[in-house]
């Protein structure tokens, strides 16, 4: 609620986060360790990179300069109640099952399974491919080279030195 109160994108980006993170909390207290760290290590590095996008590219400052988050409150808010009516009715009027089963002795791994079953090999994979192109756009998107923290120093050549490009490389 707190993301709908703030009057900038940052602070509401870091109330969502922290919505995030409580969410990911609930998980650690109902036992999914996994599923519990995964959503709050997901979340913190998702919204910290829209955050940082929000300063690059937003007209304002840095997001920060005041506005409002909500368009057309009176819709909204009527959407927003008959969505709560709807759904509230529906959780006393539903017959819902009883299960008869006991949980699984590890559910972190049954929910793996789940999700995966015999292609959790080749989201494994797929993870490194995407991360290597991750850094391999970054490295060929940067019009510096490897060496370029060091100026044009390398360029230069001293008197006394024999190969070009100085004694540092």
């Amino acid at each position: 609620m707190l993301v709908f109160r703030v009057d900038s994108m940052a602070r509401a980006t870091f109330s969502l986060l922290a919505s995030f993170v409580f969410a990911g909390l609930t998980l650690l207290l109902v036992e999914l360790a996994y599923l519990g760290v995964l959503v709050i290590l997901m979340m913190t590095m998702e919204m910290l990179i829209m955050v940082v996008f929000m300063i690059m590219y937003m007209m304002n400052p840095a997001g920060l300069q005041p506005m409002t988050m909500v368009h057309n409150r009176k819709a909204s808010l009527a959407i927003a109640t008959g969505t709560f009516a709807v759904l509230a009715t529906g959780i006393f009027l539903i017959d819902w099952p009883a299960s008869t089963e006991q949980p699984p002795p590890d559910p972190t791994r049954s929910l793996a399974e789940a999700l995966m079953g015999p292609k959790m090999l080749v989201m494994i994979v797929l993870g490194l491919a995407l991360f290597a192109t991750i850094v391999a756009t970054v490295v060929l998107s940067t019009h510096r080279g490897r060496y370029d923290r060091f100026g044009d120093r390398l360029d230069r050549t001293r008197p006394d030195d024999p190969v070009r490009g100085g004694v540092g490389r």
